[in-house]
């Protein structure tokens, strides 16, 4: 939108990634052990990095997760998984890794103190890979990039490092020894984590506990489908039933969406943001007659914000409607005196 431009940051370059934990998953039976956990398909051998789920078995999140390759000492394949290190209702990942472990030849460790993750962006190399999207569809609504037949891997190759394909002018992403910064500081210029934070949303990537809340959020909902995030042809793996089921026979009903709150003629609407977890109403726009009144079902939900751009979980039915011009979302504290804070959802550019 064009009220947001000024915080669209496009000259190349570099932010820490705050909040991740790494596990590394290594042995001979490694690519199997994960290909029957992860929401993706792992190819043996090893083809590179991607984005990936790990599904509760009722088919809930419990992490939106990265993979990067990394070979083991006996130059056999092996994979660092970047999750979201905050606490949460999720059971810790390495203990319930472990306890599908049995008698793979599987070796998992934690090295989280041995990596710092990064975010790099806005470079003229990222063109030749990060253009327009191909998409199937499905009767659900569930959506799933289709990627071009001339690339050899989507993600990329490298070890340690994948193209974030999440979304169009994510970047890459890169695993570099802790204390140490990317080799790309000396042309780019380093921002602070909160700068990859405001860069993700505006693009509308959700990631972590705040966005797609463990135990609770749905992995089509959280729009995981979309960033390439799920495998609906591959087989059996953690929480497949429900998602393929959702997948052929299901409606989705609720998407997440960038948003802007409050009035932007002002410079002073990013303070006193509203709390994340609070409730986006829908209001009609005029009086309506009743037969053209859409029934308000359910409210949306705030995820988290920053700068006054955040994320949200919007009903379809009433996103659409806004877009008519019947509705209007909002936030209305309940407090005495409260304040009232206008949400604009938008778009994004590259979606399908």
């Amino acid at each position: 939108p064009r009220h947001l431009r000024h915080l669209l940051r496009t000259t190349p370059t570099i932010a820490p990634v705050p909040h991740r934990s790494l596990l590394y998953v290594s042995g001979s039976q490694c690519s199997e052990f994960l290909n029957g956990i992860l929401a993706t398909s792992v190819p043996k051998p090893a083809r590179g990095p991607f984005f990936t789920t790990i599904l509760h078995p009722q088919g809930r999140v419990l992490h939106d997760a990265i993979v990067y390759t990394k070979k083991d000492a006996k130059a056999q394949d092996g994979y660092i998984i970047e999750f979201d290190s905050r606490e949460s209702e999720a059971p810790p990942l390495l203990q319930a890794l472990k306890r599908f472990v049995l008698r793979s030849k599987v070796k998992i460790q934690d090295v989280s103190n041995d990596f710092d993750v990064w975010s790099i962006w806005g470079s003229e190399k990222e063109k030749s890979w990060d253009g327009t999207r191909q998409w199937n569809w499905a009767r659900s609504g569930v959506v799933e990039p289709v990627w071009s037949e001339d690339e050899p891997w989507p993600w990329g190759s490298e070890e340690l490092s994948i193209r974030d394909r999440r979304a169009v002018g994510m970047g890459r992403r890169v695993l570099v020894r802790k204390g140490d910064k990317p080799s790309e500081s000396s042309t780019h210029e380093t921002a602070d984590h909160d700068t990859y934070t405001l860069h993700r949303m505006i693009h509308g990537v959700p990631e972590g506990i705040f966005d797609i809340p463990p135990m609770h959020a749905t992995p089509m909902e959280s729009n995981l489908d979309v960033m390439g995030g799920l495998d609906f042809r591959k087989g059996c793996y953690v929480g497949q039933e429900l998602t393929v089921r959702t997948y052929h026979l299901g409606v989705l009903r609720k998407r997440i969406f960038p948003i802007s709150v409050g009035d932007y003629s002002n410079a002073s609407t990013s303070k006193g943001m509203p709390s994340s977890q609070s409730d986006i109403k829908p209001f009609y726009v005029e009086d309506l007659p009743p037969a053209e009144r859409p029934r308000l079902r359910g409210t949306g939900k705030l995820l988290d914000t920053i700068q006054g751009v955040g994320l949200a979980l919007l009903r379809l039915e009433h996103v659409d409607a806004v877009d008519k011009g019947i509705l209007k979302f909002q936030i209305r504290s309940e407090d005495i005196g409260g304040r009232t804070w206008d949400i604009r959802h938008w778009w994004p550019d590259w979606w399908p």
